[in-house]
């Protein structure tokens, strides 16, 4: 008789079978990976759920279910068993995110359940390099320090509402934003041009693991655009992070963003998989 594939929440045991399975693919599994170092499984210290979906003994798949929904190494059977515990547990993300055939997978299942999404990016290339940019990079791009907190907040804000189409500042009025922010900075992982009193250039690293780091929060000021700031403070991040950070530096963007296809294209970036995002 055939059972129904069924997910559970790893714990610490499981540690050492979840990296061996995120080891497959770095760059795709980059921020579930990030996720587990330094806190390991315990949901106190990972702020999240780790779900697993064996075979056997051998563990296929794992998603994870915090601010957002991210499942890794996905088939047809995982993807129920996951949908199964989504749904058991109740929709706590803002978005779901990965690579592209789990992802849709996973909200084609939730979908008749958890109601529309406000948008539904199904093709985002995801883009790698493990070499120097070949354009210069700008000199001018350094790491942001607590002090340039108040000039690199409304830059994150506006990059934010261009890019996700809402305000990041919520009910709080922004302090779990700002707090973000902060820790991004504090943790030396945003890179800013300062001119003029004002952020001109910024990106920041997300998912950071020994194998890899992602790239997200892109973002010129509008009145720069143009001026080749993108392609020459990707290279000067590029640089800092194959360095200090990680051997790879990737990213995702939206695959009808040519212009900042363009500026990565230049930077040496080739594409490695696709993601999707779901965004509520």
């Amino acid at each position: 008789m055939l059972t129904r594939q069924r997910a559970s929440v790893l714990t610490g045991t499981d540690l050492p079978a979840a990296r061996s399975l995120l080891d497959r693919d770095p760059v795709a599994s980059a921020v579930v990976a990030a996720k587990l170092t330094g806190s390991g499984l315990a949901e106190q210290h990972l702020g999240a759920q780790l779900w697993g979906s064996w075979r056997g003994r051998q563990l296929r798949a794992v998603c994870l279910s915090s601010g957002n929904l991210v499942p890794v190494g996905t088939d047809a059977a995982d993807i129920k068993a996951f949908a199964d515990r989504a749904l058991m547990q109740g929709r706590i993300c803002s978005s779901m995110l990965g690579e592209a055939e789990g992802v849709l997978e996973l909200w084609n299942a939730l979908r008749p359940y958890w109601g529309p999404a406000r948008e539904v990016r199904s093709c985002q290339p995801l883009l790698a390099t493990s070499e120097l940019a070949s354009v210069r990079a700008d000199p001018a791009v350094r790491l942001a320090e607590p002090a340039d907190l108040p000039l690199v907040l409304p830059a994150c804000v506006a990059m934010y509402h261009e890019e996700v189409g809402v305000s990041p500042l919520g009910r709080d009025g922004g302090a779990h934003y700002r707090g973000r922010v902060a820790g991004a900075v504090a943790g030396h992982r945003m890179y800013v041009r300062v001119e003029n009193g004002a952020v001109i250039f910024k990106a920041e690293l997300g998912a950071v693991t020994p194998d890899c780091c992602q790239v997200q929060g892109v973002w010129v000021h509008p009145d720069h655009r143009g001026e080749g700031l993108a392609s020459a403070g990707m290279a000067a991040v590029i640089a800092h992070a194959l360095r200090r950070v990680a051997p790879v530096v990737s990213l995702y963007v939206n695959d009808y963003n040519q212009a900042a296809r363009r500026v990565y294209a230049r930077c040496g970036f080739h594409q490695v998989g696709t993601f999707a995002s779901v965004l509520f």
